[in-house]
């Protein structure tokens, strides 16, 4: 039986800027939220960097690393742009994402395997300067082997399939999805990376994905932001808090 790791809980707080943007202006401030995650018991924030700076802005990550006493996570697609914000700043933890301007959320993980010489070298000088590499891909062999290959310290395996299949009731193809994800996972840890996973999570379809033994982070943002409108803020990250800690416990 495989060795249970600790859990911890990282929170996107992307769409607070999404909603500060919708009318201009600074609030809601994603920089407050980050704070109150952290007060709340978040063990890390998200803040995801986009080319068409969609929701957070420069001057967020700025802030947020001004600000935070947890750790950062900064997710950025693999772009000349992106690596210099991230070589400025040098966050705990950078996660090379896909970005296609045209969707509403990342869709689907990063072919490492297709690009496997271009990111290794693109990775190298963020490693040197001390950011943790992080890549978020499919529950798949081939990209696990490809983001071994060119030295990520995590994966973040996509959880997006598994968590659509459950909110539309096809729970064969739910349990498909989960099914690959534990083997996967699995395989990741074995090969020394450590496993994160995120994408779509809620209170409902959490738990089986934090029961994964290897899983060490979950990441979430858009369900605990919509959740804050009728919990707050604070009282819907400790709820899933509890929910991971009674899990794991």
């Amino acid at each position: 039986m495989s060795k249970q790791l600790p859990l911890r809980l990282g929170v996107n707080i992307d769409h607070v800027a999404t909603l500060r943007n919708a009318r201009g202006g600074v609030l809601p401030d994603p920089v407050r939220a980050a704070m109150v995650a952290q007060e709340a018991g978040a063990d890390g924030i998200t803040a995801h960097l986009r080319e068409d700076r969609r929701h957070i802005r420069d001057a967020d990550i700025d802030a947020l690393m001004e600000a935070l006493s947890i750790p950062l996570n900064f997710e950025m697609a693999a772009t000349d742009e992106m690596q210099k914000i991230a070589l400025r700043h040098v966050p705990h933890a950078v996660c090379l994402v896909p970005e296609k301007r045209e969707e509403r959320t990342t869709e689907g993980g990063l072919n490492v395997a297709q690009d496997e010489n271009k990111l290794a070298h693109f990775i190298a000088p963020l490693a040197e300067a001390g950011s943790r590499v992080s890549i978020f891909i499919a529950a798949d062999k081939r990209q696990i082997e490809a983001a071994h290959r060119i030295g990520a310290d995590v994966i973040e395996l996509h959880t997006g399939a598994y968590c659509d299949a459950h909110a539309e009731g096809d729970f064969d193809l739910r349990d498909r999805e989960l099914a690959a994800m534990t083997e996967m996972a699995a395989y990741a840890h074995d090969l020394g990376l450590e496993v994160h996973a995120g994408h779509g999570l809620t209170y409902d379809d959490v738990r089986p994905v934090a029961a994964l033994p290897q899983v060490q982070e979950v990441n979430i943002g858009h369900f605990i932001i919509g959740e804050a409108v009728f919990r707050g803020l604070g009282p819907a990250i400790q709820e899933m808090r509890r929910i991971l800690d009674e899990t794991r416990a």
